[in-house]
């Protein structure tokens, strides 16, 4: 046995070498002629990468599949770290960006309520907003101005865009203020497209109807609505907002104030109707005719008329 087992090892050793020495010498000619600089050797070397890489793909498959598994697995690992440092940072900027939209909003509404055009005449009072009504069925906000500030009741509201609604209560610090969208309210206005005159009713929507048109047919979509000065209450010229037509073809005035948002108001003070208490010549003197009969000759004469009324009752 131990005879047998020495022979097999001693036949296998040579066969061993050779197969080593015939792979090293292909290796080192296949190197050689990889290396030679020739057309002839160049077609030859297409014609092996031809005949023997495609065939060889199923022995490249798991080794390209391991390549690019680990690619992928840090990549992800990369996007993940990624992933967590830009939700850190994406909170941080949503705290900043609510912070800033506050301001930004605060800021406009402050703009807008020191560059709006209104009569030259006509001074203000800023307040803020303090709370509205909170009741479906009145329409109002309380400001924190009031008597203090001079405010009297009437007085109209605006933002920084257009009409809110007017003072209908003062308090000595504190005022209320009813929207034109309140149902109490009633607003002389004017559509500047068709030069109509319509009253601008609320009826607790964000939309009000406008009412008592004179040519409906003549307005237009989108025309602008101001306050026309009829009444004495509103000053004319005041922005309302824009003419709309709803479902049921009702015209409406889209407003331009943002009443959903209301955090300043300007409380405009409206001059005083000026009262007339002494018309001068402006009306005839009135003259009552004289329905009485002339006197006779006996009461020009100087008689009593109460005696010649006995007189004439005895004869």
């Amino acid at each position: 046995m131990a005879r047998d087992r020495n022979a097999q090892d001693d036949f296998i050793s040579p066969v061993r070498r050779l197969l080593i020495g015939l792979l090293v010498l292909c290796m080192f000619g296949l190197f050689v002629v990889w290396r030679i600089d020739s057309p002839r050797v160049e077609r030859i070397r297409a014609a092996i990468i031809d005949a023997v890489v495609p065939n060889f793909d199923w022995a490249m498959a798991p080794v390209t599949g391991v390549v690019n598994l680990v690619s992928d697995f840090r990549s992800y690992q990369r996007i993940y770290e990624q992933n967590l440092e830009l939700r850190r940072e994406l909170q941080i900027m949503k705290a900043w960006r609510e912070a800033a939209m506050r301001l930004d909003q605060e800021n406009a509404k402050l703009r807008d309520l020191n560059n709006l055009a209104l009569d030259p005449q006509l001074t203000y009072v800023t307040g803020v907003v303090l709370a509205d009504s909170g009741s479906p069925f009145r329409q109002s906000v309380l400001l924190n101005v009031g008597a203090r500030d001079g405010v009297l009741d009437g007085w109209p509201t605006m933002d920084g865009m257009g009409l809110v609604g007017r003072i209908a209560g003062v308090g000595g610090d504190t005022s209320r203020v009813m929207l034109v969208t309140d149902t109490s309210s009633r607003i002389p206005v004017i559509l500047e497209g068709s030069g109509q005159r319509a009253i601008l009713a609320g009826d607790n929507t964000i939309n009000p109807p406008l009412d008592f048109i004179e040519v409906p047919d003549r307005v237009k979509l989108a025309d602008r609505i101001v306050t026309s000065g009829d009444g004495g209450v509103f000053p004319g010229g005041l922005l309302v907002g824009h003419v709309v037509e709803d479902s049921n073809g009702r015209l409406r005035a889209r407003l331009a104030a943002d009443l959903g948002r209301l955090e300043f108001l300007r409380v405009l003070r409206s001059q005083a109707i000026e009262r007339i208490s002494d018309p001068g010549t402006l009306l005839a003197p009135l003259q009552m005719p004289d329905f009485a009969a002339p006197p006779d000759d006996e009461t020009a004469a100087g008689e009593d008329p109460a005696d010649a009324t006995a007189g004439a009752t005895d004869g």
